[in-house]
């Protein structure tokens, strides 16, 4: 079992940038995962294997660090949906996106959460993610305690409390914003997983006309029989040609903007997470100005202690916010950016292949004309 972890200032002993999750093996009903990261020292790598409890586990003690000033402004890195052997319904539609091809999407995605939390200024400093990425034992059963996060769960305050007029424009701004926002990329993440599923079901259609075609070869020296048969097996090989080409484009899409779709939406769903944390810290604050108002001199001294602490609490998460909502909304457009180029690469490549094969097909049937 691993050590006890504590919320120290540590450098990691790895590249954050470098860490891959390289392979999902299936042990019964549990999902394995290879984690590889390379030594700042450059004289090897750790190789470590984790399942999903186990990124749950960094997950809490990163959202336990009560200590550091100003946490409750992070936007802390989204976890993705827990995957299963055998999926049903509905953890195929929290996945979304992430549970198409052979598990490669979801094994980058959380790829893409180690490695954020790797380059996070705060987060990486946490000996959780140290030993995450390098103690050969896993976290075990330990309890994990519960943390400022889970006492702000409940659905009711949260209907609440959102709606609360916010003291500061900017983020009164970045409120309405990421209400809109996180919508669109949520709609626009679903209707990106219908285009991909519509591709793949095309894809298995030419497959399935493909193989039907075959059936009409017949053997025989009859030149009309032999023409038709002929006929037959090239255009066989043409729709085995559209299946390859429409598998290969959806796979690219899924990829590199479906992924990229599905990291900003749950993107988007972290920073609203923080902001309605701010927004508790504000109405507790203000309810502790009041309070300092309405207090009875035998109580005047501790009120007013009481609203300098959270006046300074929320100062800090304020100050973490910004600067996370800036760091956000830069990374936000590095990923996409970077996600459609390797989309324009990955399609164009494909084009350039299929064009290549077809004209070759065309070739063939203008010869046999």
């Amino acid at each position: 079992m691993m050590e006890e972890v504590k919320e120290a200032t540590s450098a990691l002993s790895v590249h954050g940038h470098n860490i891959k999750v390289t392979e999902l093996l299936k042990d019964g009903d549990t999902l394995t995962f290879l984690v590889i990261s390379q030594k700042l020292s450059g004289t090897g790598e750790f190789h470590v294997v984790r399942i999903y409890d186990d990124f749950e586990w960094l997950q809490h003690h990163l959202f336990s660090q009560e200590d550091v000033p100003g946490m409750q402004g992070v936007i802390f890195p989204p976890l993705p949906p827990k995957a299963q052997v055998n999926p049903s319904a509905k953890v195929m539609k929290q996945l979304g996106l992430l549970g198409l091809g052979e598990w490669q999407p979801y094994c980058k995605a959380l790829e893409t959460f180690l490695r954020q939390v790797a380059a996070h200024g705060t987060l990486s400093k946490n000996t959780a993610l140290e030993i995450f990425l390098t103690s050969p034992d896993p976290p075990g059963k330990q309890r994990v305690r519960k943390g400022i996060f889970n006492r702000l769960s409940h659905a009711v305050e949260e209907k609440r409390k959102n709606g609360h007029k916010d003291v500061d424009e900017y983020f009164q701004t970045e409120r309405d914003h990421n209400i809109l926002l996180t919508g669109c990329t949520k709609t626009a993440a679903e209707k990106f997983l219908d285009v991909v599923l519509t591709e793949q079901k095309i894809a298995v259609a030419c497959g399935h006309f493909a193989t039907a075609l075959q059936l009409f070869v017949e053997p025989g020296e009859d030149p009309e029989k032999q023409a038709f048969t002929k006929a037959c097996v090239k255009l066989s090989e043409v729709f085995n040609s559209l299946q390859k080409n429409m598998t290969s484009v959806a796979e690219n899409n899924f990829s590199t903007v479906g992924l990229g779709l599905d990291l900003d939406s749950r993107y988007q769903e972290a920073e609203k997470e923080m902001l309605f944390r701010r927004t508790c810290k504000l109405v507790e604050m203000e309810s502790a100005r009041r309070n300092a108002e309405k207090a009875k001199p035998a109580k005047k001294a501790a009120m007013e202690e009481a609203k300098e602490a959270a006046e300074a609490e929320f100062a800090q998460i304020c100050e973490m916010a910004r600067n996370e909502i800036k760091y956000f909304q830069n990374v936000r457009v590095e990923i996409f950016q970077q996600a459609l180029v390797q989309w324009c690469e990955k399609q164009l490549l494909t084009a350039k292949e299929n064009a290549d094969q077809f004209s070759q097909h065309l070739q063939v049937f203008k010869e046999m004309a």
